[in-house]
């Protein structure tokens, strides 16, 4: 990757920009990149720190794995310095506790903006919160090292970081259940057949095939692209019907952009 200096880089989360292309790294490859309330706030503010020039992010990490998921101090009674343990979110009120699992799901939320197409480059392991951050995202490249996982069930949990409707969305919703409450490992080729990856390369070439992947989406025009994607997005929710009507109403206002007629 090119240096560049970073718009943001804190706790474990680096943004920098390069004309329309956006890369956030995780930077904490010693600890397999996992992660904590301050990674997903930092990814929130990287997301609020997008210029509007940006079309594309990045989604990639630091070292051998993408990120090995929740870092396990979570659940000591202490937590992570200055921040409430997950026993002390428990003994709050059901608006608190609310309150709080949104604010970390807004750090993967954003992800899926209609405004930009974002692509997780996916190393070595990708376990719980790690599986979602990459399902956050639009598409997926993964190195054919990869190990997805979704171990949340195994601690007693459930996959609470918007990851559960891409991954049924992706696999339908028996595989899906079979994978979260197993726990089990999907390798590369699984991946890649079963569509949770859009391409499987050698470790060697994930951030060259990313990069030719951004390539790709740049060369259509922005609000072409956009009112693709709102479309693909909302298909499913749609009868036939109200997805041709979609359909209609996405093609009125492009010809009447490219008309010069538009408001």
């Amino acid at each position: 990757m090119t240096s560049i200096a970073p718009v943001l880089d804190k706790d474990g989360v680096r943004l920098t920009v390069e004309d329309a292309v956006a890369t956030v790294t995780l930077t904490n490859p010693d600890k397999l990149n996992v992660q904590s309330p301050a990674l997903w706030r930092a990814l929130t503010e990287a997301g609020r720190s997008l210029p509007g020039s940006v079309r594309v992010v990045l989604l990639r990490a630091e070292g051998k794995s993408f990120s090995a998921g929740l870092d396990r101090q979570a659940f000591a009674p202490e937590g992570f310095e200055g921040e409430p343990s997950f026993l002390d979110l428990a003994r709050g009120s059901d608006a608190e506790l609310d309150a709080a699992i949104a604010e970390y799901q807004d750090g993967f939320a954003w992800l899926r903006r209609s405004d930009i197409v974002s692509i997780a480059a996916v190393q070595g392991h990708a376990i719980g919160a790690g599986f979602q951050l990459a399902l956050a995202c639009d598409l997926r490249v993964v190195a054919s090292d990869v190990q997805f996982a979704m171990r949340e069930t195994s601690l007693g949990l459930v996959p609470d970081l918007t990851g559960t409707h891409p991954l049924v969305g992706l696999l339908g919703y028996a595989r899906a259940l079979e994978i979260c409450a197993t726990g089990r490992f999907v390798l590369a080729g699984e991946a890649e057949r079963t569509g949770l990856a859009n391409l499987v390369v050698p470790a060697e070439e994930l951030d060259a095939a990313v990069l030719d992947l951004a390539g790709a989406l740049l060369t259509a025009p922005r609000d072409a692209v956009i009112e693709t994607k709102a479309l693909l997005q909302g298909a499913h929710g749609r009868s036939f019907e109200d997805q041709r009507a979609a359909e209609r109403a996405a093609q009125a206002r492009r010809l009447r952009d490219l008309a010069g007629l538009a408001d």
